[in-house]
């Protein structure tokens, strides 16, 4: 019998759906001669295909955790099948340690006692002020708690060097093909820069595989407020994120295409009303018209419970929401460089041929403007996509991005900002997302750098 009921959320199908998209854009470039000469230059750069790899690092444990499920309740034979409330992803079941160990509260990175002392009753000594024993953190250590150190060394060593033994075989596999392919030259010379790829992966293993080893014996990050593992928020956090950086800009991207172009192409009345639109929606405070647009999105939410039978489908909605909110305040600037392009393209002479022997205004769009701006719109969704996820850190911040149910790198700065005016200062929840969110906003823009680069005409020739 099937243990677990599927769940599908809304931003699940867009995920997916995007995935396809991806794939579908893949087969395209690979039928358009400009745009393959333009991608391969992009996968002879060093540093964007090494951001790249790491990108998609983050992407893997995205798509992990857009795999939902219902964990099926123990029920009597013959009963009808009941399942939990709470939804879970193909993520929280990798690491169910990480989900499930939780302690009190605080405890520091690689800590075997909470960070905080309490009234503890020893038998034969009545009650003491001491720092109370983790029930899992260094568990395995019993007695031996000053030997933490050299415990995690150890087994960091041990993990290190099983991760770079599977780099070894996935060396050895990049070789022996791109060999047949050609057999004299090296890797470092090859049109793609597997050096760059393989140098990243090697990097990424040497640090997640010793670093998600450990997390079985310790809390490597520390524990927050509740117990909960600060890595295991990490790993949730990137899927939303990822969602958006990603659905805000497959809400933007139709808008300010569209508007750009149309304004751009046909001048007159509809220049100036599109001007308009977007000159008005930019005099808003973004901050206070994004505020204002989710609190009464929630004020919906709150007033129609019936809608959703899971907290997740809840939360998913708001996040949803939030894109959609974003998505719409943030097409003004694509539209505005659109706009500009289309009115130099629109005086060149195979559009004025074109529009000359009777061909329509929309098959010009389509088949003669729109591809010459494709360029234009890939940078600036690659480059919009870091100014996104860092948008979300901050709406959280302030209390009006994603559902407080929902983990997200924001919501993990705002309940930790409070928490260093503490004496001793709990430090690790804020590191740990500081640095998570650097190192994929990093990504995005030194992948964004090699793309504008490998679309640049002026860089090109």
């Amino acid at each position: 019998m099937m243990g677990f009921q599927v769940v599908v959320l809304w931003s699940d199908i867009l995920i997916w759906l995007l995935v396809a998209a991806g794939v579908g854009v893949g087969v395209l470039i690979a039928k358009t001669p400009p745009l393959l000469a333009a991608w391969r230059r992009v996968g002879a750069n060093r540093v964007g295909m090494a951001s790249a790899t790491v990108l998609l690092a983050f992407i893997l444990i995205g798509l992990l955790d857009s795999l939902h499920y219902r964990a099926q309740l123990e029920s009597k034979p013959g009963q009808k099948a009941v399942y939990a409330i709470e939804v879970l992803s193909v993520l929280d079941a990798l690491a169910a340690p990480l989900r499930s160990r939780n302690e009190k509260t605080y405890s520091a990175p690689f800590a075997t006692r909470l960070y905080a002392k309490e009234t503890i009753d020893l038998p034969g000594q009545g009650t003491v002020r001491d720092y109370p024993r983790l029930k899992h953190g260094g568990k395995h250590l019993g007695e031996r708690e000053d030997e933490v150190a050299e415990d995690a060394a150890f087994t960091a060593f041990k993990a290190g060097v099983l991760a770079f033994i599977g780099w070894l075989g996935v060396f050895a596999a990049v070789a022996t093909v791109n060999r047949k392919k050609s057999p004299k030259l090296k890797l470092r010379e090859a049109a793609f820069a597997w050096d760059a790829v393989l140098l990243t992966l090697l990097l990424i293993l040497v640090f997640a595989v010793p670093l998600f080893w450990l997390s079985g014996y310790y809390h490597v990050f520390g524990t927050d407020k509740v117990g909960q593992d600060v890595l295991y928020q990490i790993l949730k956090s990137v899927r939303t994120g990822l969602i958006i950086g990603l659905v805000t800009t497959l809400v933007m991207l139709p808008m300010a295409v569209l508007l750009g172009i149309v304004a751009g192409y046909f001048r007159g009345w509809v220049d100036d009303l599109i001007q308009y639109i977007y000159t008005v929606l930019n005099s808003i405070p973004g901050v206070l018209l994004i505020a204002a647009a989710v609190l009464m999105m929630q004020v919906v939410i709150d007033t129609n419970p019936q809608w959703f039978s899971t907290a997740a489908e809840r939360a998913d909605l708001r996040l949803l929401a939030l894109c959609f909110i974003l998505g719409i305040t943030s097409w003004t600037g694509l539209c505005r460089l659109l706009r500009g392009e289309t009115l130099k393209l629109r005086e060149l002479e195979y559009i004025q041929a074109a529009q000359a022997f009777g061909v329509s205004s929309w098959r010009i769009i389509v088949r003669h403007i729109l591809p010459n701006l494709m360029h234009i719109v890939i940078i600036a969704l690659v480059m919009d996509f870091s100014g996104l996820v860092l948008a979300e850190a901050v709406l959280s911040y302030v209390g009006i991005g994603v559902d407080p149910t929902m983990t997200s790198f924001g919501t993990m700065i705002n309940n930790a900002r409070m928490e260093l005016g503490r004496e001793p200062v709990v430090w690790w929840s804020l590191v740990a997302a500081f640095s998570a969110m650097f190192i994929l906003v990093l990504a995005a823009n030194l992948f964004a750098d090699a793309v504008r680069d490998a679309f640049d005409p002026r860089a090109v020739a």
